[in-house]
């Protein structure tokens, strides 16, 4: 058994049953619904989620980062358990608080070893980066060297997600009532990514078939080490992976090829029918 423990946060998207057979611990966000909160991936899994996001009349939820306390938990869990060092990847400190309130977790333990990675991104950006973490602790790295390693990696993080309605970005907030109309009435579907840590829209374009085509463009520019397909609630999931899998220039390891569901953490602010992928580039 591996002497490093890698901890990550509910955003990462990885499903329970994949964070518990790599060893991955997961402190969960909290997810509202209006008065009624939830500890994501605890009390209310991805399908649950969006089940109650698409019913009619439903709050808008929010998120919120776990308290420090729950990361402390957490670690203090992880050294019981035998190991001497760990290692946090979480949620993008632009994003949330969360990286913040791992930190503050980590001084809970200040004779122990922990390091907490800002991994600048979300969803499997923040997956990709826990789960090599686990490949380098069974290889017997330190947890010092694998947190810079990890580090060092977030640099070759590349996420893009193609809407496909942009009412989820009026309804959070994040587009005027206004431009979401123009843009509803144009058929204008933007791709998102996130560029040192914030979201950013990486192109706009016209129809569901030129954005999903131009998020394959995005995705495939460059050789990969693995990719991590997201969805929210879609029908052709398959053919979108496929194609993306297909035109990766120089293939890749069908070890290293999954597909995830987006969580709370970007779900309400994509809508359903959204697609894309996080890569980790290949060095």
């Amino acid at each position: 058994m591996s002497t490093v423990a890698i901890i990550t946060d509910s955003a990462s998207d990885l499903p329970p049953e994949l964070a518990a057979e790599l060893g991955i611990r997961v402190v969960p966000l909290l997810v509202r619904f209006g008065t009624q909160e939830f500890r994501s991936g605890v009390d209310l899994s991805t399908a649950d989620f969006w089940t109650r996001m698409l019913a009619p009349d439903a709050p808008f939820p929010t998120t919120a980062a776990p308290a420090p306390g729950a990361f402390a938990e957490v670690f203090s869990d992880a050294f019981a358990a035998g190991a001497e060092s760990v290692v946090c990847v979480t949620l993008g400190s632009r994003l949330s608080g969360t990286f913040a309130s791992a930190e503050i977790g980590a001084r809970h333990h200040p004779d122990r070893e922990i390091h907490v990675v800002d991994s600048m991104s979300a969803s499997m950006g923040v997956g990709h980066l826990a789960m090599l973490g686990v490949e380098l602790a069974a290889a017997g790295r330190t947890g010092a060297t694998i947190a810079a390693t990890l580090r060092e990696r977030v640099a070759d993080v590349d996420l893009y997600v193609a809407l496909d309605t942009l009412e989820y970005l009026r309804k959070g907030g994040r587009l005027s009532p206004a431009r979401a109309a123009i843009g509803t009435m144009l058929s204008v579907k933007p791709i998102i990514t996130i560029v040192a840590g914030g979201v950013e829209t990486a192109d706009r374009v016209r129809t569901r078939a030129r954005a999903r085509e131009r998020a394959i463009e995005l995705l495939t520019s460059r050789p990969v080490e693995r990719i991590g397909i997201l969805h929210a609630p879609t029908d052709d999931i398959e053919a979108f992976r496929d194609l993306v899998v297909e035109r990766l220039p120089g293939g890749v390891d069908p070890a290293y090829v999954s597909v995830h569901m987006l969580g709370p953490s970007i779900g309400p602010h994509v809508g359903p029918g959204a697609v894309g992928a996080v890569v980790l580039l290949k060095r």
